[in-house]
């Protein structure tokens, strides 16, 4: 019997309805040849520091570096449960071998191998590898089902950067938020994006517009530009120049040009997409599309390629019909789609380029949500762009010259819209263009002349769609010298969304808009820490290196060797903080009162308002049983009242005894105990 742990219970019922005939258990469900359970995400994870030691329960700097040896694993708190149930079917003797279908990623492995070490197991393994939910694709897999081994490098690659993340996380967070007397959460990746936020606002701020000036001749309607020209007394010149000497039409351009369309989508370039159109994040579009994904409607979507394999040709020809009547897209096709366009066995590794599947033939679109429908439209037309005609136009070019001055006029007629026409943002009307009549060495005379002054503008903020750009491209854009890196970027396709959410959770980085803008706490915090721990491009080769583990062209351990170096390093040349620095992150805090009991101040801290007394007792909680079971917050208005005048008038006041609202007044009744006590007084009803 073979047990298939699949990632999610969703992905098992899929597996398990290809099989057929099983009935549920609890946890899992099961035949005469098959039993199939699920992980729920990761179950086993790296354990925290206290597991090693008691005494790392407190950040202290003097116990680091932390650097385990070996490292630990424990099962992840509410996980319990379906632990239990994965391990004890691993030791159920009826199962001989056990099959690996947790998502076909470095993730996926990662989830399942974890478990699979933490039961101590040693059945045989196998990998069930798909790129899509379907039935075809779940059942081609099953009967084709991988050799485990074939993927040991995955999961090798999926385990240093898991400890890699742990040991700089750790250690770098320890050491700089008892070092600055904050909380400052330090990471591999999200650090080093973090300082490209900062850079980039700094950019700005210190941004002065520069004035600059060009000078233009008009010509039936026409505007000949020179070229950008900085101080206004040179273009003033050049003006009177033109008006006083002979212009001449110095040549005549005309090129026909082609735009081939734009590739297939990975996960990033979706990601970019949606959040143009659509304003979403790039994990809400992560969620939106995994969701398609479970409900087989499109292929997996982690993938960092933008092509298909030779083997697939039949299935995107198959699949342009379909999404052609079955999904609301624009018109049809009235050309032979280009299939060869899309195809590149050698830039598919693990996954090709997310593409809709045959199952849209069952689709009911009603039942889509509203995210789910934008992104499975992205994904369909976009292999009709990918496949479509190129965009054709002429470009026409004409140059006048006065003396040594040169100016342009250029505009473009379109002749086939091609993959454009399915795209209503790209299509270009070009019928308002007026012709141009012009012959080389033409003498033109009386041009009126325009002197015009512009100035230049400063970078734009990040947006998520620009962020994931950048962040793609990170170490390309800090150095010159990233030739020999295969791996540009900062963290994955399936890394990056989680990235951004952490820094704007940890509030370093907040939306306005489609802005991503850092927080005074962000822009600190790039301030205290060294270079090193901000560098795109040592991030980069990291990830490079990772990459060479995963396809076997590098050695795990020596990669975790340099990672301890590393930390051993950091911790060593950042032992004190920079006396500059030491006061950014005090906080300080508002007055809202006096205590009852000391007559100290009260202040306002995250979970409640206290004394700075620290010999006094007296704190009124936020988290107050008697204001959350009458589903009320004690707000900073209400502390502020009951100190003031020990009593505060509080509406929609909830009755567990009779489901109802009412209101009353609160009244602060501390007797000096260890907690502070309140009491009810009703409104008189009139």
């Amino acid at each position: 019997m073979k047990l298939i742990i699949a990632e999610k219970p969703s992905v098992a019922q899929a597996i398990a309805k290809v099989i057929g005939n099983m009935k549920r258990q609890n946890g899992y469900l099961e035949n005469e040849a098959f039993i199939v359970t699920w992980c729920i995400g990761h179950l086993v994870s790296l354990a925290t520091t206290e597991i090693y030691d008691e005494r790392y329960k407190k950040w202290r700097q003097a116990d680091l570096p932390i650097i385990p040896d070996p490292f630990q694993y424990q099962v992840l708190k509410g996980k319990e449960k379906q632990f239990s149930v994965v391990s004890e079917l691993m030791e159920d003797e009826r199962v001989k071998s056990i099959v690996c279908a947790t998502d076909a990623g470095r993730e996926g492995e990662l989830i399942f191998r974890l478990a699979y070490e933490q039961v101590k197991c040693k059945k045989p393994m196998e990998r069930l590898w798909v790129s899509s939910m379907e039935t075809s694709a779940i059942s081609e897999g099953l009967a084709n089902l991988q050799p485990s081994s074939e993927y040991d490098n995955l999961y090798q690659a999926a385990l240093c950067r898991a400890q890699a993340d742990w040991l700089v996380g750790i250690n770098a967070t320890r050491l700089f938020s008892t070092l600055y007397n904050a909380k400052l959460n330090i990471g591999r990746v999200q650090t080093p994006t973090l300082a490209m936020i900062v850079a980039r606002e700094e950019t700005i701020e210190a941004f002065k517009p520069t004035p600059y000036y060009t000078v233009a001749l008009s010509q039936d309607q026409h505007s000949f530009v020179s070229r950008k020209i900085e101080g206004k007394e040179e273009a003033t010149a050049i003006q009177q120049k033109c008006e006083e000497k002979p212009i001449v039409v110095e040549s005549v351009a005309v090129n026909k040009k082609t735009n081939n369309p734009p590739k297939l989508y990975d996960l990033t370039t979706l990601q970019r997409e949606a959040n143009r159109a659509f304003n979403l994040t790039a994990k809400q579009t992560l969620d939106t599309v995994q969701v398609l994904y479970e409900k087989k409607l499109v292929t997996y979507p982690r993938t960092d390629s933008q092509y298909i394999t030779e083997d697939m040709e039949q299935t995107a020809l198959l699949l342009l019909p379909l999404i052609i009547d079955c999904l609301p897209v624009a018109h049809g096709i009235a050309y032979l789609p280009d299939i060869a366009r899309i195809i590149d066995n050698t830039k598919v590794s693990d996954h090709h380029a997310i593409l809709v599947t045959k199952e849209i033939e069952k689709l009911d679109i009603a039942a889509l949500s509203a995210s789910e429908y934008n992104i499975l439209m992205l994904i369909a037309n976009r292999l009709l762009v990918a496949t479509a005609l190129p965009y054709v136009y002429e470009e026409q070019v004409v140059t006048l010259k006065c003396e040594d001055e040169l100016f342009v006029l250029k505009q473009k007629q379109v002749l086939e819209q091609g993959w454009k026409a399915f795209l209503e943002s790209e299509k270009e009307d070009s019928s308002e263009e007026r012709p141009l009549a012009f012959d080389e060495g033409q003498l033109l005379e009386k041009i009126p002349t325009n002197l015009q002054e512009h100035f230049t503008t400063a970078p734009k903020s990040f947006t998520e769609d620009t962020l994931l750009s950048a962040m793609e491209r990170a170490s390309a854009d800090e150095s010159e010298d990233t030739t020999d890196l295969a791996y540009k970027g900062l963290g994955t396709p399936a890394t990056r969304a989680g990235i951004i959410e952490r820094l704007v959770s940890g509030a370093f980085v907040e939306r306005k808009g489609k802005k991503m803008l850092p927080t005074l706490k962000g822009r600190n915090l790039i301030q205290v820490v060294p270079d090193v721990l901000k560098s795109a491009t040592l991030t980069a080769e990291w990830e490079f290196a990772l990459a060479q583990i995963e396809n076997g062209y590098a050695s795990a351990d020596q990669f975790m060797i340099a990672i301890e170096q590393f930390v051993a390093q950091t911790i060593a040349t950042n032992q004190e903080a920079n006396i500059d620095y030491v006061d950014l992150f005090t906080e300080v805090k508002e007055v809202i009162g006096t205590c009852p009991r000391c007559q100290s101040e009260v202040q306002e801290f995250h979970k409640g308002f206290g004394c700075v007394n620290k010999e006094c007792s007296f704190v009124m909680w936020k988290n107050n049983k008697f204001f959350t079971s009458k589903k009320k917050e004690l707000t900073k208005r209400i502390a502020k009242t009951l100190l003031e005048k020990g009593k505060c008038k509080v509406t929609k006041l909830y009755s567990e005894k009779t489901g109802k609202t009412y209101d009353a007044n609160i009244i602060l009744d501390d007797t000096g105990d260890k907690y502070v006590n309140y009491k009810l007084e009703f409104l008189n009803k009139k």
